[in-house]
C-alpha cells in the first residue's frame, strides 16, 4: 500500500472515529433491504446468487454521478475509457473488456436501460440522469442478459413516477469544467391508475481541459514555401478549453396499473449531446526519445534545411494532466473536411422501453419488454494528434445504429419447491457507418507527399438478427437449500456490405459514380450458442447466503470497420466464449447494522477479441483490426462491507476491496510496440513484403508480432479498493446536515495492448467529499459536491506510435527500427492516451415544491 493511499484511507478512519466519539448513542438503525433484478425478478440482494455492486438513488445523487465513470468510481474492478469517435466509452471489468476502436464490435459489459439491451459503446453516453438504482452484475449474465455479457452487466432502472404530486427544480454550477447544469423533474399520479414523470436536464460546460496549442511558425518553410506553408496546415485554436459540450436529455415515464393484475411502464427518452473536442481527449503521457522529430531533423535537415526543428508534437509536456496541445486544421488544405477543421463530436439518441406484466393466475406471470433504439452521430478528430503543425490527416464520419428488441417472459411463483422462468428474445439491428480521412495538401506541397486526397473514405452497412430462448427451473429441494438450472440458446445471423467512395477520386474507369461495391470475402456470419448456467444456494438463516455457480457465455462476432476495405478482405471475427464460476457468501450481520459479502472467482476466456497489427495510415488503417487471437484466464477474490454504526444514527461507513489477476494464456500474435526489438520480445510473424518496400540498403525482414502469453490484460489492476461513509443528523429543529467522502484506489495497469513500457497507468487514488443541508422533508437542499479532489488525470487506452514523426513518416526505414535487432532513429514510440477528466466540484441547490 503506497503512502498515498495510506493517507487518504487513514484520513476517512479518522473521520469516522472523529464522528463516533463527538455523536451521542442513539437507537439503532437497520440497513434498508435492497431489492435487485439480477434474475429478471424482484429479489433481496441478500438472496441472490450473484456477486453484485449496487448504487441507490441516494448515493447515485449525494455524489453527482452522471456518467459511467462516476460508476466505475464506486464500483472496485470496473474500469473504463472514453474512447475518440465512434467507438465510445470502452468497458472492462475485471480487466475482461473491449480494448478495440472498433465501433461496430460489442461491448464485454452489457448495459441495460430499463429492460433494454445495449452494446455499442455510445449508447453508454444515454440516460444517466433522474436514475432509481443502479446494478453492477459482475460476471458472465449470459442466462438472463443474452449474447453480449461474459463480463458482466451494469443495469439501470430509472425513476418512475411518485404517489404524490411534485416538482424538482434543480441548478447546479461545476467550477473546474465552468459547466451550468438546469434540472426540472415533474411527476405525480394523474388518476388513481396511472402516474406520469417528466424529467429534463440541460448542461453547458466550457470543457476541463486547456488546450494551449498554437500555430507552429516555421521561419525555414514559411521563406522556401510562403507563410501560410509555416504551419503546414495548422489553424488557430478558437476554444481554449477542451471537452466543452452542451447536452440536452428529455425522459417521459407513464406508469399504468389498471387492475391488480396488469401493470405497464412506458419510458421515452430524448438526448442530444455536442461536445467540442475528440470525445476521449488525446494527450501524450510519455515521450521516451523527447518531442523532437527524427525524420525532419535528422533525415530531411540534412537534405533540405529548411525543414529542420519541424517537431510533430514539439511543446508538449508528455504527463497527464489537464493542459494539452490540440491544433486546429486549416479546412482550405483538405478536401472535405467538416465543421471548420475544428473536432468536434456530435450525437443525437432516442430510445423507449414498453414494459408490462400480467398476471395470468395460477401464480403465472407474463412479462414483455419492448425496445427500440435510434442514435446519430457525427465526428471529426485528427489522424496523428501534432500539436502545433497541421495533421497530415483527419479522421471523420458518420455513425447510425437502430435497434428493434422484444423479450416475452413467463414466470412462475407456486407455493411450492419447483418454480421456474421461461423466455424468448429477439433483435433486429442495423448500422451504417461512414469513414473519410481527408488528407493535408501542405504536404504534397512542401514535398513530404504524395499524398491522395484521402487516404481512405469506405461505407459500411452491417445487419444483424438475433432470435434466443431461455430458461431457468429453480428447485427448494430443503427448505436451507436451492438448485437453479437454466440455459440460453441463441441463433444469430449477421451480414455486411461495404462500398469504397475513395476510387471514383482516383481512378478514371470509376469517375462519375458515388461509389463502388466491395466483395467482401466473407459477408456473412451465422451461428448458435448455448449458454447453461448451474447456481446452488444455501440459507441457514434469513441473514446468510451461501452460494455457487458454474457459467457460460459468449459475445457476439462482428466486423472490423476500423479502415479501409479492399476486393477480398476478410473483415470478420468470431465469437469470444469463456466458462467459469465463482462462490460467494452474503452476511446481515449484527441485527441488521451490517451487511458484509465475498466471493472467489474463476473463469476461462477462449477466442478473446482483440486488436492486431494493423496500423498502416498508407493503407488507410488508422484504427485497429480486431481478430479472434488470444486466451485468457481470469481468477481472484473480492470482499465488501456496509456497516450503520449502532451508536451513532445516521453515520453508515462501507467498503470493498478486489484482488483480481486477468492474464493471457495464449496471444502469440500481439501487436509490437514501435520500436521494440528482437531483444525486447518483438520476435514472431515477419513481414516478408517489407524487403520490398526497403530494397537499399537491404534489409531483414521485420518481425511484426510478440507473444504476451502471461502478462496482464488492458485495463487489468491487480488491487482495486473503496472506502467511504455517509453521515446524516439533524442540526435545528428543520434542517439536516449530511456528509460523507468516498476513495477510490486503482493499483497501475497497462493502458495498451502491445504492453508497452511507457504505455503503464500509475497507481492512482481518487477522493470524493460531498456536504449538503436541506430543510423540513427535503423541501429544499444546498450542496456542495467534491469528485475527484486529488485531481488524477488517468487513461484506460493508449497507442504507442512515432507520432513525433507522425504516424506516416514512423513506419520508414531507418526510422522504424520494430522487429529488428537494433532500434530505428525514432527509438521508443511516444504514448498517446484518451485522457480522462479529473476533478470535478460543483455547487448545487434542489427545491422541491409540494
Amino acid at each position: 500500500m503506497n503512502n498515498k493511499l495510506a493517507r487518504n484511507f487513514l484520513s476517512a478512519a479518522i473521520a469516522a472515529v472523529l464522528l463516533a466519539e463527538a455523536a451521542p448513542a442513539l437507537a439503532q438503525v437497520g440497513l434498508e433491504e435492497i431489492v435487485v433484478t439480477a434474475r429478471k425478478r424482484d429479489e433481496s440482494i441478500l438472496k441472490v446468487p450473484v456477486t453484485a455492486t449496487v448504487l441507490t438513488a441516494n448515493t447515485l445523487d449525494q455524489y453527482a454521478i452522471r456518467d459511467v465513470r462516476g460508476i466505475a468510481d464506486m464500483t472496485p474492478g470496473l474500469n473504463l475509457n472514453t474512447g475518440p469517435a465512434s467507438s465510445g466509452v470502452l468497458v472492462s471489468l475485471r480487466g475482461v473488456g473491449t480494448s478495440t476502436n472498433n465501433p461496430t464490435i460489442d461491448q464485454s459489459v452489457a448495459l441495460v436501460t430499463d429492460g433494454m439491451q445495449f452494446t455499442q459503446g455510445l449508447a453508454f453516453g444515454a440516460s444517466m440522469f433522474d436514475m432509481a438504482q443502479v446494478e453492477v452484475l459482475k460476471g458472465p449474465q449470459a442466462l438472463f442478459f443474452g449474447k453480449a455479457a461474459p463480463a458482466g452487466v451494469i443495469s439501470i432502472r430509472t425513476a418512475d413516477p411518485t404517489d404524490e404530486a411534485e416538482v424538482i427544480f434543480r441548478g447546479g454550477y461545476e467550477t473546474e469544467a465552468k459547466e451550468e447544469l438546469g434540472e426540472i423533474i415533474l411527476s405525480g399520479p394523474v388518476s388513481d391508475t396511472l402516474g406520469l414523470r417528466l424529467a429534463t436536464q440541460f448542461s453547458d460546460s466550457e470543457g476541463y481541459f486547456h488546450n494551449k496549442a498554437v500555430p507552429a511558425n516555421h521561419p525555414g518553410l514559411s521563406a522556401v514555401f510562403g507563410p501560410k506553408y509555416a504551419s503546414l496546415g495548422a489553424a488557430p485554436v478558437t476554444e481554449k478549453r477542451l471537452g466543452g459540450h452542451e447536452t440536452l436529455l428529455v425522459r417521459g415515464t407513464a406508469v399504468w396499473e389498471p387492475t391488480e393484475a396488469f401493470n405497464a411502464r412506458l419510458k421515452m427518452n430524448y438526448g442530444e449531446n455536442e461536445t467540442q473536442g475528440y470525445g476521449g481527449e488525446i494527450q501524450y503521457s510519455s515521450c521516451p526519445e523527447g518531442t523532437t522529430s527524427t525524420f525532419t531533423n535528422t533525415l530531411l535537415g540534412s537534405q533540405a534545411p529548411f525543414f529542420k526543428g519541424v517537431n510533430f508534437i514539439g511543446g508538449d509536456d508528455c504527463k497527464l494532466d489537464r493542459d494539452i496541445y490540440a491544433i486546429y486544421s486549416d479546412p482550405s488544405f483538405f478536401a472535405g473536411l467538416v465543421n471548420g477543421g475544428v473536432p468536434f463530436t456530435d450525437m443525437d439518441q432516442n430510445f423507449g422501453t414498453l414494459e408490462w406484466n400480467y398476471d395470468m393466475g395460477n401464480d403465472l406471470t407474463l412479462s414483455s419488454v419492448t425496445g427500440l433504439y435510434d442514435m446519430d452521430q457525427a465526428s471529426m478528430t485528427s489522424g496523428s494528434a501534432t500539436t502545433g503543425f497541421g495533421n497530415p490527416f483527419m479522421i471523420q464520419g458518420t455513425f447510425e445504429r437502430e435497434d428493434l428488441t422484444q423479450e416475452f417472459r413467463l414466470t412462475s411463483d407456486y407455493d411450492s419447491e419447483v418454480n421456474f422462468m421461461l423466455g424468448a428474445f429477439y433483435q433486429d439491428g442495423s448500422t451504417e457507418y461512414e469513414l473519410q480521412l481527408p488528407t493535408n495538401s501542405t504536404y504534397n506541397t512542401v514535398g513530404l507527399g504524395p499524398l491522395p486526397p484521402y487516404l481512405a473514405w469506405p461505407a459500411y452497412d452491417i445487419d444483424s438478427e438475433t432470435k434466443s430462448l431461455f430458461g431457468q427451473v429453480t428447485w427448494q429441494f430443503a427448505p436451507e437449500w436451492e438448485l437453479g438450472a437454466g440455459v440460453r440458446w441463441t441463433d444469430e445471423e449477421r451480414s455486411a456490405s461495404a462500398v469504397d467512395k475513395l476510387l471514383p477520386l482516383l481512378v478514371p474507369a470509376y469517375k462519375g459514380l458515388e461509389s463502388v461495391p466491395v466483395t467482401l470475402a466473407k459477408p456473412d456470419l451465422s451461428g448458435d450458442n448455448w449458454s447453461p448456467e448451474l447456481s446452488l444456494t444455501y440459507s441457514p438463516t434469513d441473514d446468510m447466503t451461501i452460494y455457487g455457480n458454474l457459467k457460460r457465455a459468449y459475445k457476439s462476432g462482428s466486423f472490423d470497420t476500423a479502415g479501409a476495405v479492399a476486393n477480398g478482405d476478410d473483415i470478420s471475427f468470431d465469437d469470444e466464449k469463456v466458462t467459469g464460476g465463482e462462490i460467494g457468501i452474503k452476511n446481515r450481520l449484527m441485527d441488521g447494522q451490517l451487511l458484509l459479502n465475498a466471493a472467489t472467482y474463476y473463469y476461462e476466456f477462449e477466442d478473446l477479441q482483440v486488436e492486431a497489427a494493423a496500423f498502416d495510415p498508407l493503407a488507410g488503417k488508422v484504427g485497429t483490426q480486431t481478430i479472434n487471437a488470444a486466451s485468457a484466464e481470469v481468477y481472484g477474490v473480492e470482499t465488501d462491507f456496509t456497516y450503520a454504526v449502532p451508536e451513532v444514527e445516521g453515520l453508515t461507513i462501507n467498503g470493498a476491496l478486489n484482488w483480481n489477476i486477468a492474464e493471457y494464456n495464449e496471444f502469440d500474435n500481439a501487436e509490437c510496440y514501435y520500436g521494440q526489438t528482437i531483444a525486447m520480445g518483438c520476435n514472431l510473424l515477419p513481414d516478408r513484403n517489407a524487403i520490398s518496400r526497403y530494397p537499399s540498403p537491404p534489409l531483414p525482414a521485420p518481425y511484426t508480432a510478440q507473444d504476451l502469453a502471461g502478462e496482464s490484460l488492458v485495463r487489468a489492476p491487480e488491487w482495486t479498493a473503496n472506502l467511504g461513509f455517509n453521515y446524516e443528523t439533524p442540526v435545528a429543529e428543520e434542517l439536516t446536515l449530511r456528509f460523507g467522502a468516498h476513495m477510490k484506489y486503482s493499483d497501475s495497469y497497462s493502458a495498451d495492448l502491445s504492453n508497452a513500457p511507457n504505455a503503464e497507468v500509475d497507481s492512482y487514488v481518487k477522493s470524493s467529499a460531498t456536504i449538503s443541508l436541506s430543510g423540513l422533508d427535503d423541501k429544499w437542499m444546498l450542496e456542495l459536491i467534491g469528485d475527484n479532489l486529488s485531481d488524477e488525470v488517468v487513461s484506460g487506452k493508449c497507442s504507442v506510435r512515432s507520432f513525433a514523426d507522425t504516424v506516416i513518416f514512423g513506419k520508414a526505414f531507418p526510422l522504424n527500427g520494430t522487429g529488428l535487432s537494433s532500434q530505428g532513429l525514432g527509438g521508443l514510440g511516444e504514448a498517446a492516451c484518451n485522457a480522462e477528466a479529473g476533478r470535478a466540484v460543483w455547487l448545487r441547490f434542489t427545491y422541491r415544491m409540494f
